[in-house]
């Protein structure tokens, strides 16, 4: 059951350690009336308390990242991934780059900050390797190492640029790194990047600095400490030079001779991100938004920022994790306070807070209350804070972690008492369009009556429908995935879409939250039939436990329908998207899915079959159909049993969707698949032997928004495939042939 939608929306932009506070703790006790959506432009986020660790191989890439899909989904809470373009405050309202609008009654900034080079000449950003954004840092520093090594470079020279403990930490963790790496030793993580450093005879690394001394805000004891090991590592450092060229081999600084690097890895320079300056609130000097303790913007009491997105106007602090950390109980009860209209609380930071610098090598050196220290002790008690503040968002065996249960709703009308208020329906409507075909004689608006006057070319007329409940949490997404749901079949059958009726049911709760919804998932359905250059011609909707959609299209017949039924023996079997949908989103639904096998699920979903009007037209085929409910084995025998012919699957041919193999081999798997094995014909093992238990349920798995299944000459097959991946089908590949046996109809795995 999911819950009543509520009246008020607080958005979180960017979940740093800040948000993520918050996200945590609405799973414990949601706030009343309140929906939480989560906005970011990656499906993971790094603490970068562990980023130093993983990169001297102490621990794998996974732990030090917290899956937000996952996460999101223990809350019960909405997470949207994409890039935020503007914000509109006066309308409240979150503009995107491509996807709909998304409504706050607050908002809760937190998207960090960026490198900034300004003053700097790049000459190459080639070799050029920012430390931000942290989760993709290992592989852009990887793919610029990479062809350094394959140059046959023995002796490889990397500058630091900074100065601060991160700086520092990323030093010594890099050239500790390349020391095991040579050595061979096993590590917690492997990767490319220790093949890439193992062919690397001798690296050395400088730190350049524009401050007088290293590691600003240590003590004189701790700083000791710093250069004794850099100065052990061979690691050189320079300071007072602020770097004001960055050229191909040497970058430059006033009054200082160039200073040879093959590579530059950015580590200083902070700056708020150019997306902030165009919301209109003020600003400090580097661009991050200025706040008052409340932690709220000083020019909208209805935005925060937290971390290193806001600065506070009276008392500003350095941007450290450890801040961000501290601001999240406070940003907690602010939300609360603000919605139930009461007096906030201000912030107070923290005068000394405890520092550690991994050593990468086992140990650490600390700093707390003007006390130095050093040791493997030290290394153990940093590994413990951080495993154990990743563990309150890693570990989902945990009771706050398990996904949330909704009240039971209250009794309301059904039939045609269950619909939408009208003035809720044509206010979400109004915002709207949809394009227009002139064979569309007469509909109600932008698509605002449940009836519409058709004129189809010839009197020729195609009609597909197609209805179900929404397997994702975000109304736009649902919106585009329906459309390319229900428009599939026609376009395999040699439509044109031209007209669509909606049917829509909304889920129960307050009109205001039934209203955002609505607008959102009108924009997702209008930007789909917009890509199919369809009308929206009219629908219906009702109230509901869930929110379900469906369109019926009418579609004009442009070229003749090639059907199911046409394999010759002989034909190559074409699949064009890669299979494992239903199990993907059954994985969603038990909050099983990682974020990014989510983000590949998702662009996959909004991948249309229109290129099939092309293949009728443009190739030889000889059968074509689209791969859906009964799964790819389901579909194939519709194809197979009416010639009494059979076809050979090769097993390796067949792509699958990331995450897939994972997920079968835990258990997981559709619903639908016993009932699509019973409906399919004999699947059995050339080798006699039982099938594979990945492929097997790949074959039967349902799948939504599924690819083309088609049959084609050899010869034929290149300007098939080539057709399918210029039109973003990227993984479409030969499964497999057909060929004709003596007996029943089957399919065989190869």
């Amino acid at each position: 059951m999911n819950p009543r939608l509520a009246r008020h929306t607080i958005v979180l932009l960017g979940i740093g350690h800040t948000n993520a506070h918050i996200v945590r703790h609405w799973k414990m006790k949601p706030v009343a009336d309140c929906q939480l959506v989560c906005i970011s432009n990656f499906p993971v986020a790094t603490y970068s308390g562990m980023l130093p660790g993983v990169l001297s191989g102490q621990y794998s890439r996974d732990s030090m990242q917290i899956d937000l899909r996952r996460l999101c989904g223990s809350a019960g809470v909405r997470l949207v991934t994409g890039d935020w373009t503007a914000l509109d405050r006066s309308e409240r309202l979150i503009h995107f780059r491509e996807r709909a609008p998304i409504a706050y009654d607050w908002l809760s900034i937190g998207i960090g900050s960026r490198p900034t080079f300004s003053g700097v000449d790049v000459a190459t950003d080639a070799l050029l390797v920012a430390i931000k954004p942290m989760q993709t840092f290992l592989d852009r520093l990887q793919f610029s190492l990479q062809p350094l090594v394959e140059s046959g470079r023995q002796e490889i020279q990397i500058a630091i640029v900074g100065g601060g403990v991160g700086s520092i930490e990323t030093a010594l963790c890099l050239a500790e790194r390349h020391r095991l790496a040579r050595l061979q030793r096993p590590l917690a993580t492997t990767d490319n990047l220790d093949q890439t450093l193992a062919k690397i005879g001798r690296l050395s690394v400088v730190l350049v600095t524009a401050a007088g001394k290293i590691a600003g805000g240590m003590t004189d004891s701790a700083r000791k400490r710093i250069a004794k090991e850099l100065d052990e590592k061979k690691i050189s450092v320079i300071t007072g030079q602020r770097i004001h060229k960055v050229g191909p081999g040497t970058i430059s600084a006033d009054g200082h001779p160039p200073i040879d690097a093959d590579l530059v890895i950015w580590a200083t320079g902070a700056k708020g991100l150019d997306v902030l300056a165009a919301t209109g609130l003020p600003l400090d000097e580097r661009g991050f938004l200025l706040t008052r303790q409340t932690l709220q913007s000083t020019g909208d009491d209805r935005i925060f920022a937290v971390g290193d997105s806001g600065t506070m106007k009276t008392e500003p602090t350095e941007k450290a994790g450890v801040f961000a950390v501290r601001q999240g109980p406070i940003l907690w009860e602010n939300l609360q306070r603000a919605v139930a209209g009461q007096t906030l609380t201000e912030y107070e930071p923290q005068r000394d807070f405890l520092k550690l610098l991994n050593l990468g090598d086992g140990r650490a050196i600390g700093q707390y209350r003007g006390w130095s220290f050093s040791g493997r002790w030290a290394w153990w008690m940093k590994d413990r804070i951080d495993r154990r503040f990743m563990a309150m968002y890693q570990d989902y065996s945990r009771p706050d972690m398990q996904p949330l249960h909704a009240d039971p709703p209250e009794m309301r009308c059904v039939g045609c008492g269950g619909k939408i208020p009208g003035d809720l329906l044509h206010e979400a409507l109004a915002s709207a369009r949809s394009a227009v075909d002139p064979n569309v004689v007469e509909f109600g608006g932008s698509g605002s009556d449940d009836s519409a006057i058709v004129r189809m070319p010839e009197n020729r007329v195609t009609v597909s429908t197609d209805f179900f409940v929404s397997p994702v949490d975000d109304p736009w997404l649902a919106g585009r995935i329906a459309v390319n749901n229900a428009t599939s079949d026609l376009y395999v059958m040699g439509a044109r879409p031209v007209a669509t009726l909606a049917m829509l049911q909304i889920p129960l709760g307050h009109p205001r939250g039934q209203l955002r919804l609505m607008q959102e998932l009108m924009r997702g359905v209008c930007d789909g039939l917009a890509s199919d250059r369809t009308s929206l011609a009219g629908g219906h909707t009702i109230e509901g436990d869930r929110l379900a959609l469906g369109f019926t299209v009418l579609g004009d017949q442009v070229v003749p329908p090639l059907g199911k039924v046409g394999l010759r023996d002989g034909d190559l079997l074409v699949l064009s998207k890669p299979l494992g949908t239903g199990t993907l989103l059954a994985s969603l639904m038990q909050n099983l899915l990682s974020g990014r096998d989510c983000e590949s699920l998702t662009a996959h979903l909004l991948v249309g079959n229109a290129v099939a009007l092309d293949l009728a037209t443009n190739c030889r085929i000889s059968a074509m159909t689209d791969v859906t409910g009964f799964g790819l084995a389901g579909h194939l025998s519709e194809m197979l049993r009416p010639a009494g012919l059979s076809a050979t699957i090769e097993r390796r041919a067949v792509p699958l969707l990331s995450g897939f193999d994972e997920l079968t081999r835990n258990g997981v798997t559709s619903t639908m698949v016993p009932g699509n094995q019973a409906f399919s014909v004999r699947v059995q093992d050339a080798r006699g032997q039982p099938a594979d238990a990945v492929l097997t349920n790949a074959l039967f798995d349902p799948q939504t928004c599924g690819g083309i299944l088609l049959g084609c000459d050899e010869a034929d097959s290149g300007p098939v495939l080539e057709l399918l991946q210029r039109s973003g089908h990227s993984a479409a590949a030969i499964i497999g042939r057909v060929n004709a046996v003596a007996g029943e109809s089957c399919i065989t795995l190869r």
